[in-house]
């Protein structure tokens, strides 16, 4: 594995076939607020394990094109999130903005001065939204993936975000499965279709923060994880949303016996 002399690897390395370009997520996107969105972008890719820990962000004029924003506008973003904890600046031959390692352990939202803030309470009504639109988009997403004809390239992608997930330790888990489920929704073939699962997964995992991380559901996840991957990979395309839908259904009851 090669690393600069900070003993940061840059994203990406270390793997033959990274599991998700950085490029998926740092898009331009200006709904909102161009700040804001920056903000929520930039937390998205790194919330979601697009890019890991003491991993390198993109270079600034690179990262400024990647999300179609001014270089000022992108200073600002990054200022908001090394204040939140979530990216370090180091100078030097080696230097650059870095995901903080270890990244803050639970999801915020970005208010609309994009500042971070952790939510007290999550309505009910916003939690069965999220659960919904997640149960819609993310069995669609698994079904398509493998109605698809999977490249061997994407298979050994898939192979590597799952062997990370199922290895990960319980501080990183949620990360790494965000990540496996991102790539699933990638090889849809829909960029809308992934972008969605990126936005719902946000949600999702601000309601997952809320409840306690059991390893007796790590590993019934964990194996669910893997007859994902074996039916996308396979081309069975009932399978896998079958797999999906079971999954999602676990997360669902754990989230409403919770938090409903």
């Amino acid at each position: 594995m090669s690393s600069d002399a900070s003993g940061a690897n840059t994203p990406g390395e270390g793997m033959a076939d990274p599991p998700l370009d950085p490029g998926v997520l740092l898009r331009p996107n200006h709904a909102a607020n161009a700040f804001e969105e920056t903000v929520h972008s930039l937390l998205q890719t790194i919330r979601l394990g697009v890019i890991g820990p003491g991993q390198r962000l993109p270079a600034e004029r690179e990262l400024a094109v990647m999300l179609g924003v001014s270089r000022d506008t992108l200073r600002d973003a990054m200022g908001s999130l090394a204040e939140a904890g979530y990216v370090v600046a180091k100078r030097g031959r080696y230097g650059g903005t870095f995901v903080a390692d270890p990244v803050p352990g639970s999801t915020p939202v970005v208010g609309i001065d994009g500042g971070l803030r952790q939510r007290e309470s999550v309505p009910a009504s916003e939690v069965d939204d999220a659960l919904v639109l997640r149960r819609v988009l993310e069995v669609g997403a698994a079904k398509q993936a493998a109605a698809a004809a999977v490249p061997a390239a994407a298979a050994r992608r898939l192979e590597v975000a799952l062997a990370e997930c199922s290895e990960a330790p319980l501080e990183d888990y949620r990360r790494l499965d965000a990540r496996l489920h991102l790539l699933v929704a990638e090889l849809s073939g829909s960029m809308s279709v992934l972008r969605l699962v990126a936005e719902v997964r946000m949600r999702v995992n601000e309601l997952l923060d809320r409840i306690p991380l059991l390893p007796p559901n790590i590993q019934h996840s964990n194996e669910q994880h893997e007859a994902l991957v074996r039916a996308i990979v396979a081309g069975d395309a009932d399978a896998a949303a079958r797999v999906m839908e079971e999954h999602v259904a676990g997360s669902e009851a754990l989230l409403r016996g919770f938090l409903t």
